[in-house]
């Protein structure tokens, strides 16, 4: 029988002094002072916030393993300068790390990054270095570190270069993932992340990254934003472009999640996009936590779904878990030294 492995979990949950110590970290960059220290969380706290929420649907919804990052939304980039990026992300991480290791049968890692629109990539190239020493399988990519101005270069520009060619070197996936919008014309979830998502699969049409990274993978989440509704768009917009077909260009590399949270949604996501480029994701206990009045069922109950897809066993099993264990090999070998 398969694993179900959850590709897209993040820690929306975490225990309350770490959420406070955010606030006074930003406020003292207001004031111009070094921020407190860090406080001191018990493993209680931890197994508190996660038993009662992230594993207690797992356990409910048929799961078993969850590939578990800090909160997307908090990442925030744009707050502070690089500093105070750099030690936002070492204590998300670390508290991540936390969470891994009382549970390390039900979580699997993925770390944050200190993005700031000021920086290069060489503190994001440190912090992934140090995150994989400890055990991280992947990475959360942010391709607008100003929180909803896009004024990044394009994902396929050699600005990044340099942490993709780190990417490769640990074998690591990242999910193309932006956080909180600080532009009032973008609602975070609902506007900020779909549209993320979708320029981010326009952009790498545009260029030619693959073929200079042809290891290199993405995971584009929220069912890949507009791109399966508008496939037959981004087919056309590549041959204008001159670029060869998708198939070649961009999804031996790319793959979607399936946050998507309605049956109908789900079938169009399967239906356009090959079963070998989609990886299960619930985002559970996120974006979306209330019940769907028409089905009686949580909108990010998405397990259900995808039992509901008219595919074969096999092709089920890919989506549960084969496809998670060859975007993810770290993952993969730590599982085969389970047994697994």
């Amino acid at each position: 029988m398969s694993l179900v492995i959850d590709c897209h979990g993040h820690y929306t949950t975490s225990p309350e002094p770490h959420n406070l110590w955010r606030q006074q970290q930003k406020a003292a960059f207001k004031e111009g002072q070094p921020a407190p220290a860090y406080p001191s969380i018990s493993d209680g706290e931890i197994r508190e916030s996660l038993e009662k929420n992230q594993i207690r649907l797992l356990r409910e919804r048929g799961a078993d393993i969850t590939i578990f990052s800090p909160r997307a939304s908090a990442m925030e980039p744009h707050v502070g300068d690089e500093s105070v990026s750099i030690a936002w992300a070492r204590a998300n991480n670390d508290l991540i790390k936390r969470c891994v290791d009382l549970y390390p049968e039900i979580f699997a890692p993925v770390c944050m990054l200190p993005q700031s629109p000021a920086a290069d990539m060489a503190g994001s190239i440190a912090e992934l270095e140090r995150c994989v020493d400890m055990g991280f399988i992947g990475c959360n990519l942010n391709p607008d570190p100003g929180g909803g101005h896009f004024k990044h270069p394009p994902l396929t520009d050699r600005f990044w270069y340099p942490f993709y060619e780190k990417m490769v070197e640990l074998d690591v996936p990242a999910m193309i993932h932006v956080s909180g919008s600080c532009n009032p014309g973008l609602h975070a979830t609902g506007a900020y992340y779909i549209a993320a998502d979708t320029i981010a699969f326009m952009q790498l049409i545009e260029g030619d990254l693959f073929a200079d990274f042809p290891s290199l993978r993405f995971i584009i989440p929220h069912g890949g934003g507009a791109v399966p509704y508008h496939w037959g768009r981004y087919r056309g917009l590549a041959d204008m472009l001159k670029k060869p077909a998708l198939t070649g260009h961009l999804m031996n590399n790319v793959y979607f999640d399936t946050c998507v949270y309605h049956q109908p949604g789900i079938n169009l996501l399967a239906d356009v996009i090959e079963n070998k480029n989609i990886l299960f994701g619930s985002e559970m206990v996120g974006a979306v936590r209330g019940i769907d009045p028409e089905t009686g069922f949580y909108f990010d109950d998405t397990k259900r779904y995808i039992d509901a897809l008219d595919i074969s066993d096999a092709e089920r099993s890919a989506i549960f878990e084969g496809n998670a264990r060859r975007v993810f090999p770290r993952l993969d070998a730590e599982l085969k030294a389970r047994g697994l």
